[in-house]
């Protein structure tokens, strides 16, 4: 091969073919239309957090309805003027606790009546607020207002009784957790299918999001459990796939004692109390009382 050849070849070498230089221009578009999808993707989630969160469905009802007589609702305005619905009891056998119930994410406190039947015919008290946007509440949910509404719930339920359980279902775990880790004078803290943060539940379930820079309510129970002073009671589903078991081990592991955890095997997220959590809280108060 000649000089001149060879200079050429080389040449032809150094310099992309024209299929090259396509394949080059297509990866940099798909590069483009990849990152602004994926930009557009975590805009959607960052605006719309709230309302994958919190999802409050369906008419407050009247608790007579529910076969629940002695049940009043009550509107109770709290310190920045939001008027928030209340279901409430007092015990029917002297001495008894109240349970203040926060509940899940979804639904109202009217499906939970057949929970609330449970506790009133052992004759305890029940204080069970309607989240803020829920039905029969006025407001906005956030996790600030929903701890600090709590901390009012429970200086109302502390001005009629100083027997609380403080109960948290599911999203609820959150805010009864923040709670009890402040009053130390709580009789009880029972987690119901608890999360050990939102924001670790919801990097599970969306991990290609930077879920740590865009959820605003991370709700980080791991890090406030260990506060509680009041004896704990865990009770979780094996087959629970809203909010997986070993959420609730980790805040087992996290708390002090006292505490008990009972992992129900086969129950699922919401049938918990079909398979033994209130027998299980009874015996919780038992133990609670018999140690007093």
């Amino acid at each position: 091969m000649s000089e001149t050849e060879d200079h050429q070849a080389l040449k032809a070498g150094a310099t992309p073919s024209g299929t090259g230089k396509r394949v080059r221009k297509l990866l940099i578009n798909l590069i483009v239309v990849f990152g602004i999808a994926y930009i557009m993707a975590a805009g959607f989630m960052y605006l719309n957090q709230r309302n994958f969160l919190f999802v409050p469905t369906g008419e407050l009802t009247d608790p007579a309805e529910a076969g629940l007589d002695q049940v009043t609702v009550e509107t109770v305005t709290m310190a920045d003027g939001t008027q928030i619905s209340v279901w409430s009891a007092a015990p029917a056998v002297e001495g008894a606790p109240t349970v203040l119930y926060f509940h899940g994410n979804s639904g109202n406190v009217s499906t939970r009546a057949s929970r609330f039947k449970k506790i009133l015919d052992s004759g305890f008290g029940l204080y069970a607020p309607s989240y803020r946007g829920y039905a029969g509440s006025d407001g906005s949910p956030t996790e600030i207002d929903l701890i600090s509404d709590g901390r009012e719930h429970f200086e109302s339920v502390a001005g009629r009784t100083d027997q609380i359980i403080i109960h948290g279902e599911s999203m609820g775990t959150g805010v009864a957790t923040a709670i009890a880790a402040e009053r130390p004078e709580t009789g009880l803290l029972v987690l119901e299918a608890p999360y050990t943060a939102l924001v670790d539940r919801a990097s599970e379930q969306y991990p290609w999001l930077p879920v740590g820079l865009l959820m605003i309510d991370q709700m980080p129970t791991r890090e406030r459990i260990g506060n509680v002073q009041a004896p704990i009671l865990i009770v979780h589903g094996t087959q629970d796939v809203v909010i997986p078991v070993e959420h609730g081990k980790k805040l087992f592991e996290r708390a002090e004692n006292p505490k008990e955890i009972l992992i129900v095997e086969g129950a699922a997220h919401n049938n918990l109390w079909s398979q033994g959590l209130w027998p299980a809280v009874l015996d919780a108060w038992r133990k609670v009382n018999a140690e007093g």
